[in-house]
């Protein structure tokens, strides 16, 4: 069999200036695995929602008020419009007061309209209170440095001046719809959904000042970013310290210091890293042969790439392709 060869771009146009580099993942950014409950809920109520490893959680008003519970932090008030994104995995607690008793998912009368969304209609027939409830998990081969560097809760206002028209108009037809469903409703409100979630992390890495550290704020800077941009462009290109120096336009040394300092990492620990992050995805969402994944991502031979992966992973390819899709089939 022929090894395919990986494209490798023009080393010039690597080296010119880019554009942003965190702009130019968050052009890439979206979501996977999503699910969605749509709830109404009359008072009193109160649901108590499982924590998942590894995903995101988000919570969204689209009318009535309630409260919200993270894990084991105190409960906290929510009106309509508000969007509440939990990133540390933590269980959930939604109630119609700080005090209303907490059932479980599984004694409630869920209606499961697909594999990704289903309906709740319960509680005690007062007060009334809409909520759209998700999961899901971003697409993306920086997606684990991502959500590492998220706060634990985000919490966003879309009635705030600066949130624009279009995110407050969003929620509102997102409400609307949920209050009174048509035919391919489900589609509209869950792609919509998508949209309002990656936007709220756009805004907080656009405005938060916590957003400016660690692996975030190498994205920004002028010479680190351009290389993290040509390693994410180009990751089967051959490179060496001395070529990514190149690329940022620093001596060898200065670069080696500046690019750990502000990713964590040596730039070669990184580049192996990233490679590592695609191969898993590969592995897991395609069919492709262990020895093409390996080909693509620039290693010269099989063996050389699974000892790279079980360096990363602490398990070999194949073994990391059985369990992933075991819990994409679980989840």
């Amino acid at each position: 069999m022929t090894r395919p060869t990986p494209h490798v771009p023009d080393p010039d146009a690597l080296a010119r200036p880019q554009g942003d580099p965190l702009g130019e993942i968050l052009h890439l950014l979206k979501l996977t695995g999503t699910f969605y409950c749509q709830s109404r809920l009359s008072a009193p109520w109160g649901v108590a929602i499982p924590g998942f490893e590894g995903a995101l959680c988000f919570v969204v008003v689209t009318h009535g008020r309630g409260w919200l519970e993270v894990g084991d932090a105190p409960p906290f008030e929510i009106g309509q419009g508000d969007l509440v994104l939990v990133t540390n995995g933590a269980p959930l607690g939604l109630r119609s007061a700080p005090d209303a008793p907490l059932r479980t998912l599984d004694d409630l009368p869920i209606r499961k309209l697909s594999a990704l969304y289903e309906t709740l209609d319960c509680g005690g027939g007062g007060a009334e209170t809409g909520v759209m409830y998700g999961l899901a998990r971003i697409d993306h081969a920086a997606g684990g440095m991502l959500m590492a560097l998220l706060p634990d809760i985000l919490r966003i206002d879309p009635w705030e001046e600066d949130a624009g028209s279009w995110l407050q108009g969003t929620l509102q037809f997102i409400a609307r719809e949920a209050r009174a469903p048509r035919p391919g409703g489900e589609t509209v409100v869950t792609r919509l959904a998508d949209v309002v979630v990656v936007e709220a992390i756009r805004r907080w890495l656009n405005t938060a000042p916590e957003a400016d550290r660690g692996w975030l704020k190498a994205a920004r800077d002028p010479q680190i970013g351009r290389v993290l941009v040509a390693i994410h462009r180009a990751p089967a290109q051959d490179w060496s310290v001395e070529r990514l120096a190149e690329v940022a336009g620093m001596s060898r040394s200065a670069f080696s210091a500046r690019f750990t300092a502000l990713v964590g990492a040596p730039a070669m620990q990184y580049l192996a890293t990233w490679r590592m992050r695609l191969a898993w995805r590969a592995l897991v969402e395609t069919a492709k042969p262990v020895a093409v994944i390996a080909a693509e991502l620039g290693y010269l031979s099989e063996p050389a790439f699974n000892r790279a992966f079980k360096r990363v992973f602490d398990v070999p390819p194949g073994e990391a392709r059985r369990r992933g899709r075991a819990e994409a089939r679980a989840a």
